[in-house]
């Protein structure tokens, strides 16, 4: 206990020590005294009432019926409207003046509005995502079990609803939504790229989709493909806002652990790429594109 108490002697040194680091310019790592950022658990709370206006039933109250859908899902647009107000708010640092916030906070409802007027298409399109997934997959045995259980529906639902606050120009909350759910699914798409309808990742685990990436209409792919950008030698700033991600046609099937890198890079429409190869120019429609074949050394044991 002795040995305890003088070791907390050193405690106020340490102290000091770190809170020196918040006045250090190079040291940058706070957000002190200023507006707050948008909380975490609240983005993730709206994410969670999102869902159960989406796919009510499954998430949210175990049992809704249809004649009391309308009241179910207006209880939860109206609390998804508030709470995403208020963290639009939060992340809208820029557009506040002074204690002048009245502006800036009705410029942040329109955009909640703006953001709920999509969930009608934004249900049509999660429809037939859920139904690619049962066509595309011979071991699902019913769309409850993809809406539950598969982490590429998982990663599409929040992908969508994240790409619409990005393009209403929301900061910082859509890119809040997709690294949580990279967290919760290993699966890793930036809130900009553009994804058509019917897609499909099977399995998952590993999947990268850069912001510029373009993505047809009735796509597959598999786990640990990367969708990504070359290397730039003058720096990340000269390559901002432009292109950098690939471009997948429709019809597209890219297998498990294919790299396909570059804004110039085309994947024609109808192509198959093969698992495990590195793709940096563009590839005609209707194209096979894999490894050859290795050579297999059998040896029997005497």
């Amino acid at each position: 206990m002795v040995r305890v108490l003088k070791t907390r002697r050193d405690l106020p040194e340490i102290v000091d020590q770190i809170s020196a680091t918040y006045q250090d310019t190079q040291c940058r790592l706070h957000h002190l005294g200023e507006t707050p950022l948008p909380n975490e658990s609240a983005v993730i709370e709206i994410l969670n009432r999102l869902k159960a206006v989406i796919f009510p039933g499954f998430f949210g109250k175990e049992y809704v019926s249809l004649p009391s859908i309308t009241y179910y899902i207006g209880e939860l647009t109206y609390e998804i409207h508030e709470l995403l107000t208020d963290e639009i708010f939060k992340a809208w640092q820029t557009c506040s003046d002074g204690d002048e916030n009245e502006p800036c906070l009705e410029k942040c409802e329109k955009k909640s509005l703006a953001f709920l007027k999509t969930l009608p298409e934004l249900r049509r399109k999660l429809a037939l995502d859920a139904q690619a997934a049962y066509d595309g997959d011979p071991a699902a045995k019913n769309l409850d079990e993809i809406i539950f259980s598969y982490p590429g529906m998982t990663a599409i639902t929040i992908h969508r609803i994240a790409h619409e606050l990005h393009s209403l120009e929301v900061p910082l909350i859509p890119r809040m939504m997709g690294e949580y759910a990279h967290r919760e699914t290993g699966i890793d798409i930036h809130p900009g790229a553009r994804i058509g309808n019917r897609f499909f990742i099977d399995h998952g685990t590993g999947v990268v989709i850069g912001e510029t990436t373009d993505i047809g209409s009735n796509v597959t792919i598999y786990q640990g493909v990367t969708l990504g950008a070359l290397s730039f030698k003058e720096g990340a700033d000269s390559m901002r806002g432009k292109k950098r991600h690939p471009t997948l046609e429709d019809n597209a099937v890219i297998y498990a652990g294919a790299t396909i890198l570059g804004g110039n890079t085309v994947i024609g429409a109808g192509s198959v790429i093969g698992g495990n190869v590195w793709v940096i120019s563009t590839v005609p429609p209707n194209s096979k594109v894999m490894l050859e074949l290795p050579k297999l050394k059998i040896r029997v044991n005497e």
